[in-house]
């Protein structure tokens, strides 16, 4: 769960630096070399398709473990035009730009695990992902909750001061997301103290803050947020200090989880859980200040049935501010509690 890689991809010549970029972490992965290949086919066609139809394109490419492997996730992002009809556009033989149109259908065969989501005149995103545990990617073993998420550096650094981390127990779920104040090494310094306190401490999100506040002194602090998810009873308890965001939407309702003012590791008044009710379908999402606040899904009310990294990359897509480090992370319940 560490950052992606942004690589625009917006010029033919583009598309073989994002294929570079995914051969690297594929070697990194230990991947064989059937699976390399498919990767690098993977990204070859969705980088074409980027340079050749799409404007703004921005390809995505991260490490990711579900416990069972890991997992190269490659993931496309555009500006539009979008797509009028996305299952006829999967169809092999179907172009729209005078090419063969087998891209997409290669890359969804290619692919473990794919997923597609556009809005026409507005954009696309595209999620496919290589390995062997990828089609399980994102989904616990007890099946309650499915996560996901997508961290960015700022422009111009090699780490990210952002940092986020998911703990399961069972039918209950503990998410954190932590901005290091600023950006680059100091920042990341900070927010990786954060989730190290986090996968190691017990008790509610309030407790866990308190104690990385007081472990997190010799860093330069970082705005840290937690929150607890109850599958059974429906429920959520919210900590936070700082400007990370949180969000509980159901597409009738849309909901704020207040953080207080402060910074752990600086200074922060008492720190207190606040509960909230989590609706059946609703999705939770936690992001940094990277992210602009005023976001809706008032034009692509359908994300909200998508992968919840599909659903992290469409609020990037449209809404990063582009000047910071900037992490989204999506919960919802897994699909198999709905069947």
């Amino acid at each position: 769960m560490g950052p992606h890689l942004a690589i625009p991809v917006v010029e033919p010549n583009q598309v073989g630096e994002a294929r570079r970029a995914a051969a690297r972490l594929t070697h990194e992965l230990g991947f064989d070399e059937a699976t390399c290949g498919r990767a690098a086919l993977v990204v070859t066609e969705l980088g074409t398709n980027l340079a050749r139809h799409a404007k703004g394109g921005v390809m995505l490419l991260g490490c990711t473990t579900n416990g069972k492997g890991r997992i190269l996730e490659i993931i496309s992002t555009d500006q539009g035009p979008g797509m009028a009809d996305v299952r006829q556009s999967m169809v092999d033989g179907y172009s729209t730009g005078g090419s063969p149109g087998t891209g997409l259908g290669a890359v969804r065969r290619l692919a473990a695990d794919f997923h597609v989501f556009s809005v026409p005149a507005t954009g696309t995103v595209i999620v496919a992902r290589v390995g062997a545990a990828a089609d399980t990617a994102g989904v616990a073993d007890h099946q309650a909750f499915s996560v996901g998420g997508i961290c960015l550096s700022a422009p111009g650094e090699t780490v990210c001061g952002d940092n986020w981390s998911v703990r399961l127990h069972g039918n209950k779920a503990q998410v954190m997301v932590a901005d290091g104040l600023g950006h680059g090494p100091q920042a990341a310094e900070a927010s990786q103290a954060a989730r190290q306190v986090f996968e190691t401490a017990a008790g509610p999100p309030h407790a866990i803050l308190v104690r990385a506040h007081g472990l997190m002194r010799s860093t330069r602090g970082a705005a840290v947020a937690i929150a607890e998810l109850d599958a059974t009873t429906g429920s959520l308890l919210f900590a936070g200090a700082g400007n990370i965001a949180g969000r509980i939407i159901s597409g009738v309702d849309d909901r704020s989880l207040m953080s207080q003012n402060g910074t752990l590791g600086v200074q922060v008044r008492k720190l207190a859980d606040t509960p909230y009710a989590w609706p059946a379908h609703a999705i939770v999402v936690l992001h940094s200040d990277g992210i602009t606040t005023r976001w809706n899904f008032d034009d692509a009310k359908g994300v909200l049935q998508q992968d919840p990294v599909l659903i992290a990359a469409w609020l990037l897509r449209g809404n990063r501010r582009g000047r910071d480090d900037a992490t989204v992370v999506v919960v919802r319940r897994a699909w198999e509690q709905f069947r």
